[in-house]
Formats: C-alpha cells, structure tokens, sequence
C-alpha cells in the first residue's frame, strides 16, 4: 500500500481524494505547509504528493528540498492540483511537476493519474535496483578478472624467479621504483596523459613481467659468474624480443586486448633501449620508446647497479646514484632521472626493504 501526501485545504478536493484513492492507498492529508513539514519529520517520505497549487507558488522541487531535506522525499512525484488552464498546467510542469490535475477533480481522473505515477516510480526503483546488481556483478567479476591478472603475473614472474633466486627480489624492488617513478611524473606535462591511476596500476602490474624473456636463456649463460662474450651478451640480449613474443602469443590466445599485456609488451621489448638510440633491440630513441619501458629502463638498471649479482659486486647507493644522473640525456629520459633524483631517498628505502643479507653495500 503505496503512501500520499495530500497537501490541500480545500474540502471538495479532499471529499474527492477520499474517494478516489481510500482503502487503496495510505492518505496523510496536511492542510499547510507547515503541517505537512510536522507530518513528515522524521518519517520515510511519501511515496507521492498531491499538492494544492495555491500552497506552493514555488518551484516543487525547491519545496521538497525545504520540505525534508535529505531524504527520499524528494523523489517522490508530485501532482499539482490547480483551478488554472493550459497554460498554467504548462508552468507547473516546466517547474517540475510530474503531473497536474485540474479542478473540478474527478475520481477515476485522479486514481488514474495516481496509479500511473506510482507504477512509473515503481518501475523507476526497479531499474535502480537492477542497475545496482548489474554494478555489482560488473565489480565483482571485474574483481575476479583482476585476481586472475595477479595470479598469472606472479606465476609467470615466478618462472624467472626458479631460474635465479635474486630475481624475485629483484622484481619487487623494480615494481616499487616503477610505481615511485609514476607517482612523481603523474602532473609532468610530458606525461600527464599516460600516467593516469589506471595506467600507473596496469604498469606496476606489467613491471614485473619485464625479464620473463630470461626463461629462453640457457644456464650457462644465464648464470655465468664472470664477463659474457660479444656472441653470449647478443644472446642474452635476445630475452627482450623471446619475452615481447611470449606475451603477443599469450594476448593472441585470448582473442581479445588486454590492457596490461599490451604495456607489458612494451616494457619487456624496449626496456633496454637507450634515449640516445643506442639501445636494443630496436634502436629507438627519444620518445619514440614508449614510456613504460623508459620508465623501466632506469629502475632495472638501478636496481641493477645496488644489487649482488653471480657476476658482479653491489655499487654503493651513491655511485649507483651518480652513475643514473650521468645517463641523463644519453642513456635515459632526462624527466625521468630529474623524478629520480627527486625520490632518490625512497629508491634507497625500497632497495633497503626488499634485500636479502649480504645483498647490497650499505650506505
């Protein structure tokens, strides 16, 4: 049983109402404005308003703000009820009146009109209640899809992680000095477009996935404890290319593009090409390399540097440091060392946080 608030003075109105609409619906009749403001304090709003025009030469929906402000009042529809032609139906309706009925009121007239008013609003709170499961279920499998996304990361990431156990920590430094780098340059006019809250997730995300092309290197290579040869280094070279064509394969598989595979292409393809073109595998320069893998390219490398590797001894923190503003404009983006330099201090903290013993000089 639908709720009206009648908001009327006049007794042929109400006489008429009574009939038209008693036993088929709850009636609340205030004879003024301020006894409909007392009837409904603190109560759910009506679930329609018949409002005698006389009692609100104002526009209805500033009425219903002064109404019940900040409850479902004003979504209730209201029906004006006037003595007035056309044209005044017309200002009632321009002022946001959901209907109008003009007097002398008639009882199937005004059960009809109710009726219609209350199936369209019934109608309209279906529509909100699906729409509010449709988002539900849109968030909830979008959540799955993003669960599935992590899981796969860490699984193919976990793959390089058996072939070298410094790798893992390896990748968690460089996902943190990725997001780092990001979370700077967000506002950088050079970068603001990219760097979006969707774009810096899905490139924390894909970060991890940048040496996956390590898997096609053979051990002795991989892991060889002193100098590679020119024939092993264009070998080892070769993972950026085996990791760029692991991932197309995999987002061909799916018959669809998948965001964060198409910038984890990127980054494991160019992440080793250098700002002055003397990189590989593609020899790209400038911002012909995308950003994710410019991005990339200083964090791998500084982690690079700060790390313990099979062949080499950890830098200290401020070598490494120095070693990165040296590159700036040759071997990476000027903007993104000049960020660097401006987190330098929670670079060495995130280095300082994903460390085994003996993994990296202090200081």
């Amino acid at each position: 049983m639908a709720t009206i608030l009648i908001i009327n003075d006049q007794p042929d109105d109400l006489a008429t109402l009574d009939r038209a609409l008693a036993g088929r619906h709850r009636l609340r009749v205030a004879a003024s404005l301020r006894q409909a403001l007392q009837l409904t304090a603190g109560e759910p709003g009506p679930d329609l308003i018949l409002l005698q025009a006389t009692m609100a030469a104002v526009d209805c929906h500033r009425f219903l703000g002064c109404l019940q402000p900040g409850t479902a009042i004003s979504a209730a529809p209201v029906i004006v009820i006037s003595r007035g032609d056309e044209a005044d139906e017309e200002t009632w309706l321009e002022r946001g009146a959901d209907d109008y009925l003009q007097r002398p009121l008639r009882p199937a007239i005004v059960a009809a009109r109710v009726r219609i008013q209350l199936e369209l609003q019934a109608a309209r709170a279906r529509l909100q209640d699906q729409d509010r499961s449709l988002t539900a279920e849109v968030a909830r499998r979008l959540a799955d899809n993003l669960m599935i996304q992590d899981v796969s990361i860490r699984a193919l990431a976990r793959l390089a992680e058996v072939r070298d156990p410094e790798t893992g920590d390896h990748l968690r430094r460089t996902q943190r000095y990725v997001r780092t780098l990001a979370d700077e340059l967000r506002t950088h006019p050079r970068f603001a477009d990219f760097l979006t809250p969707e774009n810096t997730d899905l490139l924390a995300k894909s970060a991890p996935l940048h040496d996956i092309g390590k898997v096609g290197i053979r051990d002795e290579i991989l892991l060889k404890p002193g100098r590679l040869t020119a024939e092993e280094r264009k070998i080892m070279e070769a993972h950026s290319l085996l990791g760029f064509q692991a991932i197309e394969q995999a987002e061909h598989d799916s018959e669809q593009a998948i965001d964060f595979l198409h910038m984890a292409k990127e980054i494991t393809r160019s992440h080793h090409e250098r700002w002055d073109g003397s990189g590989y595998p593609d020899g790209l320069a400038g911002d012909a390399i995308p950003i994710a893998a410019r991005l990339m390219a200083l964090a791998d490398v500084f982690d690079a540097l700060i790390a313990r590797r099979i062949y080499k001894h950890p830098f200290p923190f401020d070598q490494s440091v120095r070693i990165i503003r040296e590159g700036r404009g040759s071997h990476f983006d000027p903007d993104i060392v000049d960020a660097f330099i401006a987190r330098e201090t929670e670079f060495i903290a995130i280095a300082r946080d994903h460390a085994r013993a003996g993994a990296l000089v202090a200081g």
